[in-house]
């Protein structure tokens, strides 16, 4: 089995006074989400647990999970990794100004695990290129390759790209060398992924 991506031709803007570039943008070309009841079944066939049983398990360790990583502890996801607390914030030079209010947002990390990180490196990717008129004009498949760890704060590759296929996108080369990419415009989408 193979990940599948899709390399999509698109309009890259370095700045609002340039005409851009046509560059082909790669993203995760995802399936759809599986349910709760669908992992519990299949948890239930695999182990040969009642799936009632395993409901019960699944709801109790869901609850486990949001308890303990809510009162700061890192807490472990069997044969995942770990998930914990996390924020983002302003920075401020006087002690006096720390205040709740420079709490920008709440996050969870997720760090995977050895055993998935290996299991994603050794699972194939397969990318389909899509030129600008829709058209499909080469796949290539990978057989291996490395994961990136996103419980590196310094990473910034968010990539945005919902819309209708003929948006803009302005990539902003920032300190680290990394490409932050953003859609502009479009008509509805599902307004693509940001990932940390």
């Amino acid at each position: 089995m193979a990940l599948k991506v899709k390399a999509v031709e698109r309009l890259l803007k370095f700045d609002k006074e340039s005409a851009g570039k046509y560059r082909y943008v790669m993203k995760a070309d995802l399936y759809t989400s599986l349910t709760q009841a669908k992992v519990i079944k299949e948890a239930a066939l695999r182990s040969g647990v009642n799936q009632g049983v395993m409901k019960a398990c699944w709801d109790a360790a869901g609850e486990v999970i949001k308890a303990w990583a809510t009162e700061g502890h890192s807490v472990a996801l069997p044969g995942l990794g770990t998930m914990r607390f996390g924020l983002r914030s302003k920075a401020v030079e006087k002690v006096e100004d720390v205040k709740t209010s420079l709490i920008e947002s709440r996050r969870i990390i997720f760090t995977p695990s050895v055993d998935l990180k290996d299991e994603l490196a050794n699972t194939a990717i397969q990318i389909t290129c899509i030129d600008r008129n829709g058209n499909e004009v080469k796949r290539v498949t990978s057989t291996s390759g490395e994961v990136e760890d996103n419980d590196n704060d310094n990473v910034n590759d968010n990539v945005n790209t919902g819309g209708d296929g003929n948006e803009n996108v302005n990539v902003n080369p920032n300190d680290n060398g990394n490409e932050n990419q953003n859609a502009n415009g479009g008509n509805g989408g599902d307004g693509g992924s940001d990932e940390d």
